[in-house]
């Protein structure tokens, strides 16, 4: 019934009635304005009670109608007790309690408690609505065309129409169309929308592309082995709309509030009508409407109407304190979630590192470190590849000491030759070295190693590693600290840098060289066995990130860095990318929640006592009023906590 009751209240949270936010603040503003002219209405002139109430009507209805019906539509649908209908008994109790004998009437609180509610879903929705773009960005890797060999002559095609075996040509800055293996030349491609790896991946005759990837230096022929519904690219778009599916829908705290407290009201006040009189002496035709009067009252002092106005306070507090702190939080039913943090699972590149590299170690064979670095950084002089930035960042003067730089000539696949003032300089991988016939050492550094030959005889070796961010292990302290028990890394970058990450941290484990639909595998593992009422965070910044950001109980996506389909794929989004603010948001929803729960026991605490006098027959119906309207300001007053940090 939950589930159902769900998809019926999202359906609502899109307001279809009332034509989205721009809608919705009119209709407020209007009700405020209707609102303002019934109480100066009341205050000049002596109305009765019943005209007073059509006056009040206007307001209560104009604001109320979609509750109303939703109420009702949740009567029908078998889902009776949520929060409209907990509304809208409080609010036509409200309205009716005038017209009792010695009451005072409470129209104003009724229109009160829905304006309240109504600015409530206006919060939410423009939450929702910044950060539910549509996850149209994922088109960015989608690639276009595909170029087909057939009969000698290369013939562009749309990439559905291309079939497994076909022979595609890639020319560098293409995307890659289809999954396929290299039959003829070499490149390196770009993965970083797949694997979130910035460092390119070299590519020789043999190897396997992966569709989405982007040609990066040399043109290569590819065999194709899956046609484009099965390639990898359309499986992460799958991936993507189907997560939504499968996770399960955190409720807002009034929702679950709703579904245990309506009834237990509603349930008590009827059987506080039929019981007593059964037992009467005097009969019960007699003593029924005495009875039936105690417990219109009594629904009237049940009326949530403190818990209605200060709860969605409270959590506007704690969504305004966290924006503050720059942390965007896209909902308040994120709040319960983020305060039961248990698994926090990280991606690496872009999350916990930095994602540009720079360079760790200069090992020289028969050169000093200057002028390693200063022959490698002179040829890289005009590459675009992140080694060549990193070298020309490591060494930044090489510009100015007048050194002629001629024959540049970049190999796809294994690196850069040029003529420095007279010497032939070779730049590259392991492949290059052996290609040119020269005897390499290997490194015990952790990282892209990157050889330097002169004229034929081997000088060193420049280490180039991604850079952790400064307060990734801050971060990991601080979330241990919070009692998270469970810290795992999932990446696709190589196995060896991604331990060597894992180790630096602390993590617990790490899983590396996956794939978009692997990291949904294994959130889905830790799914099934984290500890009951714990939940699963996943924390991620790239497009491969989206699927397993919608999968996890709640998605973190960095906001600077982050691509745009991981920030919508997300429930909270780290505004400057510092993933030490994880602990921080769990904290402030901590906190939020806390201040909640005080306002509810806060609240029911005062109802029950005004209860238990009014059953005994000292409580009056001005203390049902005081304890109603009083305990409002104090839980407000109380919710307003949560706006300091």
């Amino acid at each position: 019934m939950a589930h159902n009751h769900h998809e019926h209240h999202h359906g609502h949270k899109h307001l279809h009635a009332h034509g989205g936010l721009k809608g919705q603040v009119i209709l407020i503003i209007v009700t405020i304005l209707l609102f303002i002219g019934a109480v100066l209405i009341e205050k000049n002139c002596n109305l009765p009670t019943w005209q007073l109430l059509l006056v009040y009507l206007a307001p209560y209805l104009f604001v109320g109608y979609h509750t109303l019906a939703e109420a009702a539509e949740g009567i029908l649908g078998g889902d009776i007790f949520n929060e409209h209908f907990l509304m809208s008994i409080a609010t036509i109790g409200a309205l009716c309690i005038g017209f009792f004998p010695g009451a005072e009437t409470e129209f104003p609180e009724a229109v009160f408690v829905m304006l309240f509610f109504q600015i409530g879903e206006l919060f939410e929705n423009y939450a929702e609505g910044k950060s539910r773009g549509s996850i149209s960005h994922l088109m960015d890797i989608r690639p276009d065309v595909a170029n087909v060999e057939i009969g000698g002559k290369l013939v562009t095609v749309s990439p559905e129409n291309v079939n497994v075996g076909d022979i595609i040509v890639i020319k560098p800055g293409e995307k890659v169309p289809l999954d396929g293996k290299v039959i003829d030349g070499t490149s390196s491609l770009n993965t970083i929308a797949l694997t979130g790896e910035s460092m390119p991946r070299d590519l020789s005759v043999g190897d396997d592309v992966i569709s989405g990837c982007v040609n990066l230096t040399g043109v290569i022929r590819v065999k194709t082995t899956k046609d484009f519904g099965e390639s990898t690219v359309s499986k992460i778009i799958e991936l993507v709309e189907s997560a939504d599916e499968h996770k399960s829908k955190s409720e807002s705290f009034i929702t679950k509030f709703a579904h245990v407290y309506t009834p237990i009201v509603v349930i008590a006040a009827l059987l506080l009508a039929v019981i007593p009189p059964l037992f009467s002496s005097v009969g019960f035709a007699e003593s029924f409407p005495a009875w039936f009067h105690r417990a219109l009252i009594f629904l009237v002092v049940s009326c949530p109407c403190a818990l209605v106005i200060s709860v969605p306070l409270t959590f506007f507090g704690g969504l305004g304190g966290a924006s503050r702190k720059g942390i965007l939080i896209k909902g308040s039913n994120y709040m319960d979630t983020l305060a039961r943090v248990g698994t926090v699972v990280f991606d690496k590149t872009g999350t916990l590192t930095r994602g540009e590299f720079e360079v760790t170690a200069v090992h020289p064979d028969d050169f000093n470190e200057t002028e390693l670095l200063h022959l490698a950084a002179h040829v890289e002089h005009f590459s675009t590849h992140p080694i060549g930035e990193a070298l020309r960042t490591a060494f930044p003067n090489e510009a100015t000491d007048g050194c002629k730089i001629t024959d540049v000539e970049e190999i796809a696949g294994h690196g850069i030759r040029a003529n420095v003032s007279g010497c032939t300089v070779c730049v590259g991988n392991s492949k290059m070295m052996d290609a040119i016939g020269v005897k390499w050492n290997n490194c015990h550094s952790i990282g892209t190693i990157i050889h330097v030959a002169v004229d034929g005889k081997y000088v060193g070796h420049v280490v180039i590693n991604d850079r952790l961010k400064d307060d990734s292990a801050q971060a990991v302290k601080s979330l241990k600290r919070l009692g998270v028990d469970h810290m795992v890394m999932l990446t696709g970058d190589r196995k060896e840098v991604a331990f060597d990450v894992a180790k630096k941290l602390g993590l617990d484990t790490c899983y590396a060289e996956l794939m978009p639909a692997d990291k949904v595998r294994y959130v889905e593992q830790l799914l099934a066995t984290k500890t009951e009422n714990k939940t699963l965070a996943f924390v991620g910044d790239g497009i491969n990130d989206a699927p397993v950001l919608k999968r996890a109980d709640i998605g973190i996506a960095m906001g600077g860095l982050g691509s745009d389909a991981a920030i919508e794929a997300a429930d909270v989004v780290l505004m400057d990318d510092q993933p030490s603010k994880i602990a921080t948001a769990i904290r402030i929803a901590r906190r939020t929640i806390c201040i909640a729960h005080e306002n509810v026991w806060f609240a029911i605490g005062i109802k029950i006592a005004i209860l238990v006098l009014a059953s005994i027959g000292l409580g009056t119906m001005w203390m049902a009023v005081f304890a109603d309207v009083g305990v409002t300001v104090l839980a407000v007053f109380n919710a307003m906590r949560a706006l300091r940090i």
